[in-house]
């Protein structure tokens, strides 16, 4: 459900008591009066790194007024996202004597929203945490939906836990400060919401595309609400992936090959998804699912936003291998998501692995 103010728009995540709102506008986090309404903990670890630290650190303390505040500033980069890392924000949390009526906020990018996420799950077996999400990527898939995790040196995010944070406040005007190599990396998950779920979205995307890249204020922030509408719908009915929930995954397995293959940071999230999903709707027209005009549709779309399309060079047997520790591996065959046609995406275990390996060398080679 989306609800509109004059201020910001709200999509709710239908989980029972686990049930919670994400927050959506220009602005919010000089919202006194909408923080100390979602934000509910007198003590507070705010989670943030060395980027966002100086841009919004300050400000989001301002507004959450007479409260004792303790603070995490992380290095920046997806080459910090491990267990030492994890650790250091243990030892915060200990340190300060924060009990389990604490909160921690993650105040940053997919990456801090991930390990103080992992954080609050796991201290005291769970205390709990809000998302304020300063990047689109981060405003559109990884704060919503209680993935959290760190990553291990040989697989992206293989040891985390679900836990669904209390809210997500996404001010859209700290986009304006983004890089355009992150707000274009964050695009390619808007794009994967209507290859995925939403044909009507993609034709939006496409009719919106001069207005997304100039970070039209309208275009930004229907992208975010209609992003967040399609995954809410998904989690509400599949939120620890047992099924439907894994269609979110489209291009990520041959991403994260990408991600561990390059070293962590080298390839941002959004590109490697970008070129993992060129990748996978390659291999949808090898298994007669698509066709190849709307296997170039979604090649052009991504072009338009910059993104890449081609893999590194690392070859086809290397990327299989390293795809072979991806989390969707079930009895021993790899899990893909491929597309049935555009707007509708399947997970499937049962594909010529021979059109598999075209695909990689191809694209890998």
């Amino acid at each position: 459900m989306t609800s509109a103010s004059t201020n910001y728009q709200t999509v709710d995540i239908a989980l029972g008591a686990r049930s919670y709102p994400i927050l959506i506008g220009p602005g919010l986090l000089r919202d006194s009066a909408l923080l100390a309404t979602h934000i509910a903990a007198r003590d507070l670890l705010i989670v943030t790194n060395e980027t966002i630290a100086p841009l919004y650190l300050q400000t989001l303390m301002t507004s959450l007024g007479d409260r004792r505040i303790e603070t995490v500033i992380l290095p920046d980069g997806e080459s910090y996202k491990t267990l030492e890392t994890f650790g250091h924000i243990v030892d915060v949390l200990i340190d300060k004597r924060l009990n389990r009526d604490a909160a921690i906020v993650a105040l940053g990018g997919g990456v801090v929203g991930d390990m103080a996420g992992f954080a609050a799950a796991s201290y005291q077996r769970g205390i709990d945490y809000i998302q304020v999400p300063t990047t689109l990527l981060a405003q559109v898939d990884s704060s919503v939906g209680g993935k959290t995790a760190v990553n291990h040196p040989r697989a992206k995010n293989m040891i985390g836990a679900f836990h669904q944070p209390r809210a997500v406040i996404a001010d859209t005007r700290t986009l304006s400060t983004l890089p355009d190599r992150e707000y274009r990396a964050g695009i390619a998950e808007v794009v994967k919401y209507g290859f995925i779920h939403d044909a009507g979205f993609l034709t939006w995307i496409e009719a919106n595309t001069a207005a997304l890249n100039a970070r039209d204020d309208q275009a930004v922030m229907h992208a975010v609400r209609r992003s967040c509408e399609i995954k809410a719908e998904i989690v509400g009915v599949d939120e620890r992936e047992h099924g439907l929930r894994a269609i979110l995954n489209l291009g990520h397995t041959f991403g994260h090959a990408i991600e561990t293959a390059t070293g962590y940071g080298t390839w941002l999230h959004g590109e490697a998804v970008a070129t993992g999903m060129v990748m996978a709707a390659d291999l949808s027209v090898r298994l007669g699912w698509i066709s190849p005009a709307e296997r170039d549709r979604t090649v052009l779309i991504l072009q338009r936003f910059g993104l890449p399309i081609r893999g590194p060079a690392i070859g086809g047997q290397r990327a299989r291998e390293l795809m072979g520790m991806d989390k969707k591996v079930l009895g021993g065959k790899l899990r893909l998501v491929l597309l049935r046609q555009l707007g509708r995406a399947e997970v499937v275990s049962d594909y010529s692995t021979a059109a598999l390996e075209d695909t990689l060398h191809d694209h890998f080679g």
